[in-house]
């Protein structure tokens, strides 16, 4: 018997909000540390900027806001209602579907992301500036881990199961690939930069809104290459935020689902292709043919499986 359209959803985007509360202060972390890398006039709000367009919430912000400034992108990626990617919301929306769902997760599910909401929703925003504002984003990628370890640790392996992880992994390769087309296409258009010392420090605050800061030297032993880490971000399967790894995990949760209720659905060969893109490749061809295209071609793939997934189970 196949789990209610209604039910699978709650989980799929429970556990997509969950994951992208997480990314927005991942990329809010490098947006603002990218800020101060540099003493040039402007660049401050040019890094900014160039995270909410990586976040496809620029049009939004601009239509409320002036300037970019540090407090108010920040307010906005964190706190504003009326951005339906802040962590704000996005928390929001996540126990939203949580509680619609109680009987279909564990308790310790449930009350990681009630706890988390509760506690988010105390704070005030005023209160959250300069060392203060990165202690509230190294919370928020806290409480993310803390609800994937109540998710793995507690519930059956069902096909519950599979709709969060492939909600996750989803939004994990979105975010991966947009964190790396940000820095390749928009922040350095002018090449005199690329591998000066700006240009490295950039690179390391990638890796580190990655969480790939100490692993990369482990396999590359060597100074910071935007050829490596591109290879690393994107086709080594091991890297637990890469392109390849998070289209296996997609792949390998709706191969279960199509295990569980006996046939394949449309939304299969979507995967498929996705896969194909980060297996059936090189650095070197993607590089030639250009890293940006290749990212914006893997996004449209990465949205194009969402939504298969959501038509080929009944979501709502």
């Amino acid at each position: 018997m196949s789990m209610l359209g209604r039910t699978a959803q709650n989980l799929f985007w429970l556990s997509r909000y969950v994951e992208r509360a997480e990314n927005m202060a991942r990329l809010l972390e490098v947006g603002y540390r990218m800020s101060l890398t540099s003493r040039r006039e402007g660049s401050a709000s040019e890094h900014l900027m160039s995270m909410m367009q990586a976040a496809e919430v620029d049009d939004d912000f601009a239509r409320k806001h002036g300037t970019h400034d540090v407090d108010s992108v920040a307010y906005f990626m964190m706190f504003d209602p009326d951005n339906p990617s802040s962590v704000f919301s996005c928390l929001g929306a996540a126990r939203t579907n949580a509680r619609s769902v109680r009987t279909a997760i564990t308790g310790d599910m449930w009350e990681s992301i009630n706890g988390a909401w509760l506690e988010f929703s105390q704070i005030k925003p005023r209160d959250v500036r300069g060392a203060k504002l990165m202690e509230l984003l190294e919370w928020v990628k806290h409480l993310s881990h803390e609800f994937r370890g109540a998710l793995l640790g507690t519930i059956l392996r069902d096909d519950g199961f599979a709709f969060l992880q492939a909600g996750n992994f989803i939004e994990r390769a979105d975010n991966t690939a947009r964190i790396l087309d940000m820095k390749y296409y928009v922040l350095l258009p002018r090449a005199t930069l690329v591998g000066g010392d700006l240009d490295i420090q950039q690179w390391t605050l990638i890796l580190r809104a990655a969480s790939a800061h100490r692993s990369y030297r482990h396999v590359y032993h060597d100074r910071y290459k935007a050829h490596n880490i591109a290879d690393y971000l994107i086709l080594r399967p091991e890297m637990p935020r890469s392109l390849s790894f998070c289209a296996q995990y997609v792949r390998q949760n709706v191969d279960a689902l199509a295990q569980f209720y006996g046939h394949e659905q449309p939304c299969t060969e979507g995967v498929r292709q996705l896969c194909a893109m980060v297996e059936n490749t090189s650095m070197e061809t993607i590089f030639s043919h250009g890293l940006h295209e290749f990212l914006t071609e893997f996004i449209a793939r990465n949205n194009h499986v969402s939504k298969s997934l959501s038509e080929s189970y009944n979501f709502y």
